[in-house]
């Protein structure tokens, strides 16, 4: 495997996108953001020192940072960048893509000079810390392992700026929905159940899928009662068995499933209500402006939409792990928001931009089969596609400062040459 050159067509495939992302900015700006999603990928890792280091050149590392750090500190750049990012992604967007919508931290546990540091919840080890809060559009399609990154955007509520949190998750359904023209449904976990929520995307005609907490107030027939009433007395129609690991064992896990037309309290639009038993004590209610029709595939489909949602976990999770994102060393609060945004071009362009044509999916065979994860292939398949591209462009580093630019590195070991990935 002639890792030169695979260096050299991502490099230059790297280029291209960041100058679809950057066309008409400034030409130092078009040049920082070729510079950051090339070296954020390259050593995997969202500190300026780092990325400084990965480009290289006669520029010392310290000033190569200080041109960086000036760049990522522009005002308009967060919203200039997620705009275009948001318009590239909407192409992706059927009818039927859902938007996955989720809440969460970026905990930075022993800062004390970053600018508006909040108190939130540490996802990870269920703590309460310091840090800042993450509001994450994810798009994925049923039957289809793939995700598309949307929107990123931090923020603190001890921000002059911050109105709240509400008013956070209306502006990233209102970026996104302004893109993609109203296509997509909107899926969202309990911290989504808000009457203000509810009404933006009634009065907006977005369709949605909500999981929604037991108090709810739903109206039915009998009039207006609990959700955790209704749901206990929705029959069960269908019986589904979802597999599951416990104890280190395949289990199957026996599901079963109803639902019933409700209004919210003083709208007109007619919901569906789909309860779920055999998951916990209380069953699983979903409330839904989607078409349920009186059909197993019908309402099957919406439970397995809401499953679908966990996917953007693992996005997050590959975030902060593959780049490192809770290592970010910057003080500011406009460049963190801006350095989310770049972020976020950054899994976009390993999660779709390597597979939109064949000649780039080819592309992404050579680098997953280049990734560190021979004997342990992950199920998330952006773990490998970043491993790749920065055992490349590594790769590449080395082989210049050894062996000079028109030398190619040695031989990789033959386990480091098997294509074992599917594209």
């Amino acid at each position: 495997m002639d890792y030169a050159k695979i260096a050299q067509k991502l490099r230059e495939q790297m280029a291209r996108f960041s100058g679809e992302l950057s066309s008409g900015f400034p030409k130092v700006v078009r040049r920082f953001m070729e510079d950051m999603i090339y070296g954020v990928q390259a050593r995997q890792s969202v500190r300026l020192t780092e990325v400084s280091r990965a480009l290289g050149g006669k520029t010392s590392v310290k000033k190569t940072e200080e041109r960086l750090s000036r760049q990522i500190g522009r005002s308009w750049l967060w919203e200039a960048v997620t705009e275009r990012l948001v318009r590239l992604a909407a192409r992706a967007v059927e009818r039927e893509t859902l938007l996955i919508l989720d809440l969460s931290d970026l905990c930075k546990k022993y800062a004390r000079k970053m600018e508006y540091l909040a108190r939130v919840r540490d996802g990870s080890e269920k703590t309460l810390g310091q840090g800042y809060w993450m509001v994450n559009v994810i798009g994925a399609d049923l039957g289809r392992r793939g995700i598309l990154p949307l929107y990123g955007r931090l923020y603190s509520h001890r921000a002059p700026d911050h109105r709240s949190e509400n008013a956070e998750i209306e502006r990233a359904i209102g970026m996104v929905s302004a893109k993609t023209e109203g296509r997509g449904v909107w899926v969202l976990d309990r911290g989504g159940d808000r009457v203000e929520l509810f009404r933006y995307l009634l009065d907006r005609k977005l369709r949605f899928l909500n999981r929604i907490n037991g108090d709810r107030s739903l109206e039915t027939e009998e009039g207006v009662k609990s959700a955790l009433e209704v749901a206990r007395w929705t029959p069960s129609f269908y019986i589904d068995y979802r597999p599951r690991i416990e104890q280190g064992e395949a289990k199957l896990q026996r599901l079963e499933v109803g639902f019933r037309r409700v209004r919210l309290p003083r709208r007109r639009e007619v919901l569906t209500l789909v309860v779920v038993r055999g998951l916990g004590q209380e069953p699983l209610m979903l409330l839904t402006s989607m078409l349920v029709l009186k059909s197993r595939r019908s309402v099957m489909r919406v439970v397995e939409a809401y499953f679908l949602r966990w996917r953007v976990e693992e996005t997050i999770r590959f975030l902060k792990q593959s780049y490192q994102l809770e290592d970010v060393r910057l003080l500011t609060y406009r460049r963190l928001q801006n350095l989310v945004a770049l972020v976020m071009a950054v899994i976009y362009f390993a999660a779709i931009y390597l597979g939109v044509r064949l000649k780039l999916r080819v592309l992404a065979r050579h680098v997953l089969s280049a990734a560190r994860r021979v004997f342990n292939i992950p199920d998330f398949r952006l773990y490998a596609l970043a491993d790749g591209i920065k055992h490349c462009l590594y790769s590449r580093a080395k082989g210049e400062a050894r062996f000079g630019p028109d030398s190619n590195p040695p031989t990789p070991p033959l386990h480091l040459q098997l294509g074992l990935f599917d594209s």
